[in-house]
């Protein structure tokens, strides 16, 4: 009675302050992820307060969790929305990989971590955060804008490609061979194949199965078949997460939306629990040793990020000011990045990989949403300088000249909605 007693204090706290944590942030106006990531490191070992009774609770929690932000984001795309972006944007989805994979791969053996380390810091450094970019576009107005679809392109590639990514992480920090993990690769591959021709083939046969009227209904047989499904993939050893994903884009039309909205709460609730989880996990004084590595990941993939949405706005055509407006929206990393390093600090592969992950995910997720808001008017202002510049030593004739130059048509600078 004691314990139960306990747990139910312990595990009330937290949920208080997360609660309070949240509305916080939103008075803020940025994502309350990294308010959450330190609330873990409050309550963990070494913290403040750590937990006792209800750390086993959290840990199921966090897990959940995941697998309900894995199915919110396989809602959001159809089948056919994926294989159409498959087939328009891959070269921008191949230089998102090269650019911002490889920073992290390369710090983790500079670190002498090791190669499983290193795949694993690469999908760190790698995926965006496709919630905190969604909050900032929203945030920002700029739903409309010409540059949006391309950045929702690259973050449905990074999506899909969690698919290929996590059953890979998986087998290796299982220390499976290259048979076992050939073989785990190629289950992974197909089945995200088979329930893709599905979804495109019999999708509303699926929804239709899936439908009711009755949100209560509705809502046990998604959740239901979506924990079902992800046990099985990670039975399976293709990863739970995986699972989610696809049964989220399985299912569409009005019982997507519906589904939407009746999970959204949950998903909310486990996902800041995920990241309290993740935090426990991290001794606040392992964070300072990894505190520079992390900045210096930070600011290199900061910059990566930005090339690669300038590079993938420029390629569809976009105005400068819409490439840069691309590039820094791109920036922050959230949910997947802990995601990944989760599974490797469950592995216990290597024990800075955590603090460094959080210290990195806490940069960020705060810098995100301000090179949204601030890259773009930067550069302008800076080439205004520049420019000002050339003008005040050039000749009377270079300056006119440089005056007469011609701007970027209208139509380019302003979005669907007559925004610049």
């Amino acid at each position: 009675m004691h314990s139960s007693a306990v747990f139910l204090i312990e595990f009330g706290a937290v949920i208080l302050g997360l609660g309070l944590l949240g509305r916080l942030a939103g008075r803020l106006q940025f994502s309350p992820i990294p308010l959450y990531l330190l609330a873990g490191l409050a309550f963990g070992k070494g913290g403040l307060l750590p937990l006792g009774a209800s750390e086993e609770f959290v840990a199921i929690g966090a897990e959940i969790g995941v697998i309900l932000l894995l199915l919110m984001l396989g809602l959001e795309y159809t089948a056919s929305d994926l294989v159409s972006n498959l087939k328009t944007q891959y070269p921008a989805g191949l230089v998102d990989a090269a650019l911002n994979a490889l920073p992290g791969a390369a710090m983790a053996l500079l670190l002498g971590w090791g190669p499983v380390a290193a795949v694993v810091l690469a999908g760190v450094t790698w995926i965006s955060s496709s919630g905190v970019i969604a909050k900032v576009l929203g945030d920002l107005g700029r739903l409309g804008n010409r540059e949006t679809p391309v950045i929702l392109s690259i973050l449905v590639l990074e999506d899909l490609a969690m698919a290929v990514y996590l059953p890979i992480v998986t087998a290796m920090l299982a220390g499976a061979g290259l048979a076992a993990g050939s073989a785990t690769l190629a289950v992974a591959l197909g089945v995200a194949g088979l329930v893709l021709f599905l979804a495109v083939r019999y999708g509303r046969v699926i929804s239709r199965f899936v439908s009711s009227d009755d949100p209560e209904k509705l809502l046990l047989v998604v959740l239901g078949l979506t924990l079902l499904v992800a046990g099985i993939a990670q039975q399976l050893q293709v990863s739970a997460a995986v699972g989610a994903f696809l049964v989220g884009i399985a299912l569409s039309g009005e019982v997507a939306e519906g589904a939407h909205n009746l999970l959204s709460p949950l998903r909310d609730l486990f996902a800041a629990v995920f990241f309290v989880f993740f935090g426990l996990h991290t001794d606040p004084a392992s964070i300072p040793p990894v505190l520079l590595p992390a900045l210096l990941l930070a600011v290199v993939t900061a910059c990566t990020k930005i090339a690669t949405g300038y590079w993938a706005a420029r390629r569809a055509g976009i105005s400068s000011r819409g490439r840069w407006r691309a590039g820094g929206t791109l920036v922050a990393r959230g949910e997947f990045s802990i995601v990944i390093a989760g599974l490797a600090v469950t592995a216990g592969i290597e024990p800075s990989l955590g603090p460094l992950a959080t210290a990195y995910v806490l940069i960020l997720v705060v810098l995100g949403p301000i090179t949204a808001r601030g890259t773009e008017p930067l550069v302008s202002h800076l080439s205004a300088r520049r420019a000002a510049r050339r003008a005040a030593v050039a000749p009377e004739g270079g300056a006119v000249a440089a005056a007469e130059e011609p701007r970027e048509s209208a139509a380019d600078e302003y979005d669907s909605l007559g925004r610049p």
